[in-house]
């Protein structure tokens, strides 16, 4: 196995991770995310849309037959819930870990006006929620944030039990709180959040009510973001590579990847990059 990055972003990439049992293939991967026990949870493209690991690729169990049209992004909170976006249907479902359905946000096949008739072509208009909405988290205050996404440019803030607080953002690229193809987000221990702001390359910061207050330029198209514990910023690109910041903005290491779509993170510092547009999740094991 190839080993990429330096000093203390020193990875061994396996792009042979996952272990299937017999007969079983993994359909388009779209995202992944890791719960407190360092389980994986893939979300793809095909039934059953959930597909659990271990930290060791070895195959746990899966759920959500039927569940989404087309899937796209998932989050695990400190909460231990899933909160998935079905881009397609135009909702955000939080589940179980074992696949429980609890919340939907959103009415399934109904969609925002935003002038937008192609996705991430030009939206007209900024809209409420939803047009294929890319990407769904919860925040320490409870609250939930929703990047939409392909036909929308906004992000919308919503309170725990799904009532809209705000949004915020408007079709454009250079401007600050201009979007194109808001694509995945972040909020931190202080309530910050962090934009993927893809086909602007960049990745804007907000305050939890949707002020302004930076933009971070020095990257690709930025597909998804994730922190470690230590708060840790780790930005996929398109182009691709993947970026490891700090969380004011400085670039502390390009690392070479593979082309990725979304990534996630263990306790031990280990990272799990979703395939653009491939069955495969590769992991990056953290060399000491």
């Amino acid at each position: 196995m190839a080993t990429v990055g330096s000093g203390k972003y020193r990875y061994e990439v396996n792009e042979n991770w996952a272990k299937l049992p017999q007969g079983m293939t993994l359909g388009e991967v779209s995202a992944a995310a890791v719960d407190s026990q360092d389980r994986v949870y893939v979300f793809q493209r095909k039934d059953p849309p959930v597909v659990v690991f271990d930290r060791d690729g070895n195959y746990l169990n899966s759920w959500g037959h039927g569940s989404t049209n087309f899937a796209h992004g998932i989050y695990i909170g400190s909460d231990d819930l899933i909160y998935l976006t079905d881009r397609d249907d135009h909702v955000c479902l939080k589940y179980t870990l074992d696949g429980k359905p609890l919340q939907i946000l959103g009415t399934r096949g109904k969609f925002s006006d935003t002038g937008c008739e192609e996705d991430s072509g030009k939206v007209l208009r900024a809209g409420g929620p939803f047009n294929k909405p890319s990407g769904m988290v919860n925040s320490p205050s409870g609250d939930l944030y929703v990047s939409d996404g392909y036909r929308n440019c906004r992000v919308h803030r919503f309170s725990a039990d799904g009532h809209l607080i705000n949004s915020w953002g408007e079709p454009g690229k250079t401007a600050p709180n201009e979007f194109h193809a808001p694509h995945d987000l972040w909020v931190d221990k202080q309530g910050v959040v962090y934009v993927c702001d893809r086909d602007n390359e960049r990745v804007q910061v907000f305050s939890a009510n949707g002020e302004y207050k930076a933009m971070w330029t020095d990257m690709g198209r930025a597909t998804s973001i994730w922190m470690d514990a230590d708060e840790t910023v780790y930005v996929t690109e398109l182009t691709p590579a993947l970026g490891v910041w700090d969380k004011q903005g400085n670039l502390l290491q390009r690392v070479e990847s593979v082309p990725s779509h979304w990534i996630t993170g263990d306790s031990h510092g280990d990272l799990y990059l979703a395939g653009a547009g491939v069955p495969s999740v590769t992991k990056y094991t953290k060399q000491s």
